[in-house]
């Protein structure tokens, strides 16, 4: 394994494109790709994760970002990212690096063999000293396959390669204990329990889809792994090696002492919900057990999912307690749960234990991690 330190670096669109032409902004891309090089030279492997090609694109397809809808950003998206991969090159080369493009969907991250695809790929690229750039692919790209921000995709790679350290770059100091623009606002500059400040994180950038929050559920997910996250102003001279040698003020989210496991990570850490079951509270109570969720453990579900999704599990209270690795479609659970009565094996057309999820593919929910809501309304019929 490398001894090399790895890095991720997340930049958003105000930072890439200028707001009022929608064009690079190549006096920042200067400074960041300098930055890079100086710390490449120290023995940093970076991945960068960039934002950037909707909002270049916008002139090329005659839209605006604030009026454009999904078939426009995605044509947008097309147009957009040979110029922002143009730039970049551009840039590199006068600092002596190659860089290597990864376009990802949601399926990428959630399906684990096309996850483990793509970590081969991102660290056969750092052993030829080639830097990823890694971005959603916005261009085929669905709400309904969408992972939706930039912030949480770069916390998935910087799990996948587990990076020491992973940088937020934003248009602000970091994180305020409240609105920035409320009077007495106050920069929080370390947290360890990102929950606690999750109702001073609305707002969007008007080029970006990922606000404060998005950036906290990041962060917590690469808390989870063991990797420090900072978020923090991209305008600066050295906007990265200035944060890591703590010469200006950021907002420092600190690793857990404790990581998960790579699995554990993967299977806790979502980007979206494939679907949910509900369980009997006796049920819920044995999950610290390590027992598998059998189908009369479970009063409902919700979803269309498939065999080899990550179901979100609720107790009776609605409250979120694992998440796990099905073996069985939705249609199949449907049939399970709703007959109970009748064998497995004469449903199914097969042997089974009937075993919804089996005990190596739960993940008991710690305090560290960020809990989702319950859909509502969730049934078994």
């Amino acid at each position: 394994m490398s001894r090399r330190k790895r890095l991720v670096v997340k930049v958003g669109s105000s930072l890439l494109a200028n707001s009022d032409l929608l064009t690079p902004r190549f006096g920042f891309m200067q400074r960041l790709l300098e930055d890079i090089a100086r710390l490449r030279a120290d023995g940093y492997d970076v991945i960068l994760c960039s934002s950037g090609a909707v909002a270049l694109g916008m002139n090329l397809v005659g839209e605006k970002p604030e009026t454009a809808g999904l078939s426009d950003k995605q044509a947008a998206a097309a147009c957009g990212m040979p110029l922002l991969l143009n730039a970049y090159k551009q840039v590199a080369h006068e600092y002596g690096f190659e860089i290597a493009q990864i376009l990802l969907t949601l399926g990428d991250f959630e399906d684990h063999r096309r996850f483990l695809n793509t970590k081969n790929t991102v660290h056969r690229l750092l052993e030829s000293g080639i830097m990823p750039i890694v971005n959603e692919n916005d261009t085929i790209t669905t709400e309904e396959i969408k992972v939706g921000d930039n912030d949480r995709l770069a916390a998935k790679i910087a799990q996948m390669v587990e990076a020491k350290d992973f940088i937020i770059l934003t248009g602000v100091d970091g994180l305020y204990d409240r609105n920035p623009s409320e009077e007495g606002a106050q920069l929080v500059e370390e947290l360890q329990d990102v929950s606690e400040y999750l109702e001073a994180t609305t707002g969007t950038s008007t080029l970006g889809t990922g606000g404060m929050l998005t950036k906290l559920q990041a962060a917590n997910m690469a808390q989870n792994a063991g990797c420090t996250t900072y978020i923090a102003n991209g305008e600066a001279d050295r906007p990265l090696s200035s944060v890591l040698r703590k010469e200006r003020a950021c907002t420092k989210c600190i690793a857990h002492k404790e990581p998960a496991s790579g699995w554990s990570n993967w299977l806790s850490d979502r980007l979206q919900m494939a679907g949910s079951l509900v369980l009997k509270d006796e049920a819920a109570a044995r999950l610290d057990d390590g027992v598998a969720i059998k189908r009369d453990d479970i009063v409902s579900m919700d979803g269309d999912f498939t065999r080899g999704d990550v179901l979100h599990i609720y107790d009776g209270e609605g409250i979120e307690r694992a998440r796990g690795l099905t073996d069985f479609t939705s249609e199949e659970t449907r049939i399970l749960v709703n007959n109970l009565d009748i064998p497995a094996e004469t449903l199914l057309g097969y042997k089974s234990r009937a075993e919804i999820i089996r005990p190596n593919n739960i993940v008991v929910l710690e305090t560290r991690h960020l809990l989702w809501d319950a859909p509502s309304g969730v049934s078994a019929d």
